[in-house]
């Protein structure tokens, strides 16, 4: 694991002396994260201090999910560099343990070039693994398999039904639709760890010093009015077709992928098990729902700097304040 305190001091155009931060811009989906993360990278440019931006949208990890997960295309990017955006096959499985050395790593090469680093998703524990200082238990290939054997056989409820008799603390915080989640807890239990609860810790510590927290906000009915109005879009801009190509790449051989919100209901479409309007409205029902645990997440950041997405954003002033040393 990188040690943040490793960081190098940057000289800006402007001569004086800096040292790199580590900016999160992190909200519900659709509140407009990437938007702001460009022009937050461009007003740091405008002080002379450089900027690279670094995924933490689980889902956008997967080469080829573009549609469904609003992914910026490059043309848009504004020459702005990008990292861990896909670098996953469908088939491969995302998981933050896995995610989390590779976007420190990304965060530290690129304070050693001297530029601010801005962390942007709303993959919850994606990004507290970034920010906070989490360590993850160890993993047990047989055991999992068993568990997911186990969750494909018989669904949520046996193994939800264990859990909360062996932690129900992190059972009441686990999605009961979620087997993923509830398979992981219960691999840990059984080596005899703690689980980190899917939540933060409950005196979380940053991992890097010098660190801002940008979360958007927008009022409750007027962001189920654009998650709805995202979705008909994903599906008027070429989601079948998109989850059509990935199929043919295995999509359905995939453990994380296949199950994104979107790419299942558009699967079924494919498959014949839902209309269209079936697959529209079920995908719009679990983004309103993921979006609401979203923002329960966010909310516990202490850090974080509420922003109204609705209203225009200075992101000069964002710039200017707070100490640059």
């Amino acid at each position: 694991m990188t040690e943040p305190a490793t960081v190098p001091v940057a000289a800006p155009l402007d001569g004086s002396a800096t040292v790199p931060r580590l900016w999160a811009v992190v909200g519900a989906t659709g509140t407009g994260k990437s938007d702001l993360s460009l022009d937050l990278v461009e007003a740091l440019a405008a002080r002379g201090r450089r900027a690279e931006i670094v995924n933490a949208d689980a889902m956008q990890l997967y080469r080829g999910m573009d549609v469904g997960t609003a992914k910026v295309p490059v043309a848009e990017r504004r020459g702005i560099p990008h990292h861990l955006l896909d670098v996953l096959d469908v088939t491969a499985e995302a998981a933050v343990a896995w995610y989390q050395p590779r976007a420190r790593e990304a965060i530290a090469e690129i304070h050693g070039r001297g530029a601010d680093a801005v962390l942007v998703g709303g993959s919850g524990l994606y990004v507290s693994s970034v920010l906070y200082d989490f360590r993850f238990p160890p993993r047990d290939p047989g055991l999992r398999a068993r568990l997911e054997a186990e969750l494909e056989e018989h669904g949520t409820g046996p193994l939800l039904a264990r859990l909360q008799e062996q932690d129900p603390q992190t059972a009441a915080r686990i999605d009961p639709r979620n087997g993923r989640r509830i398979v992981r807890a219960l691999e840990v239990l059984a080596q005899g760890e703690r689980t980190h609860g899917a939540a933060l810790p409950d005196q979380p510590v940053l991992w890097h010093p010098q660190t801002r927290v940008l979360a958007l906000g927008v009022d409750r009915t007027a962001l189920v009015q654009r998650l709805d109005r995202r979705v008909e879009r994903m599906w008027a801009e070429g989601m079948l077709a998109e989850v059509q190509q990935l199929r043919e790449e295995g999509l359905e051989q995939g453990t994380t992928a296949r199950r994104a919100i979107g790419y299942a209901q558009a699967l079924a479409q494919l498959e014949g098990a839902l209309t269209e309007d079936q697959a529209i409205a079920e995908t719009q029902a679990l983004t309103r729902r993921y979006a609401r645990r979203q923002v329960s997440w966010f909310r516990r950041y202490t850090e974080a700097e509420w922003i109204d997405a609705l209203q225009p954003i200075d992101v000069h002033a964002i710039v200017g304040g707070g100490a640059d040393e």
